[in-house]
């Protein structure tokens, strides 16, 4: 099974290191579970030309907002109401989580609450806790009408979405392992919070991660989609 990777974004890099960007990641998290990779980097107008390009589709997370004036933005939405009408399997993540809600009828904004960061606990419709690593700020507000949330915190009202066609949507980065967040917490912090808060955000990076679970939630729903 092909899974086309909407690059919406690109991830930071500390100098000298070695690149990480979404597509490397994504195929990181999905190892083992039988699926190939093709990226497409929507963020610098690469787009597919078809959505039969690929069996299923994974939007990437982005440093950009969905109501950001950018050239990408408009096409990228028009490509997932075509996946969605299509009936092809779609993921999204955080950013893809946000523009995919904004896309098919709902609404994505700056939120008023402030960030989330770091190991957060998702608790899910199914009864289950998965945690997670968090980096946003911009979250999903009013879902579309197609959705249902599937899991939340108290922070995160949207933090997870089922639609009634194939798709699926994530606001956490099932991606990012600790020393993501840790090398963001370099990079992109100091502008944006105190030394003390940045103290704070970095005290539960040693929790265990739940990404293990969540790519199985994923893998199986772009399994059980192509299935069906």
């Amino acid at each position: 099974m092909l899974i086309g990777i909407l690059q919406s974004g690109h991830f930071a890099q500390r100098d000298g290191a070695p690149l990480r960007d979404y597509s490397k990641l994504y195929a990181e998290m999905l190892d083992g579970h039988g699926f190939t990779f093709k990226t497409w980097s929507v963020v610098d107008m690469k787009f597919p030309s078809s959505v039969a390009d690929a069996d299923g589709w994974l939007i990437s997370g982005s440093k950009h907002g969905t109501y950001d004036d950018l050239p990408f933005i408009a096409p990228l939405e028009d490509f997932i109401r075509d996946i969605y009408a299509a009936d092809v399997p779609l993921v999204g993540i955080c950013f893809g989580h946000q523009i995919m809600a904004q896309a098919l009828g709902g609404h994505s904004e700056k939120f008023d609450g402030g960030w989330s960061v770091g190991n957060v606990d998702y608790q899910f419709t199914d009864g289950t806790t998965l945690a997670l690593n968090a980096w946003h700020k911009d979250q999903v507000i009013t879902p579309p009408p197609d959705a249902t949330t599937i899991a939340s915190t108290d922070f995160c009202k949207h933090a997870a979405l089922a639609y009634k066609g194939r798709a699926m949507s994530v606001q956490p980065h099932p991606e990012f392992e600790p020393h993501d967040i840790d090398m963001l917490l370099d990079l992109r912090a100091p502008s944006t919070f105190t030394p003390e808060d940045i103290a704070k955000r970095r005290a539960n990076l040693d929790k265990p991660t739940s990404n293990a679970q969540m790519a199985e939630r994923i893998a199986a729903f772009f399994k059980g989609a192509e299935d069906g």
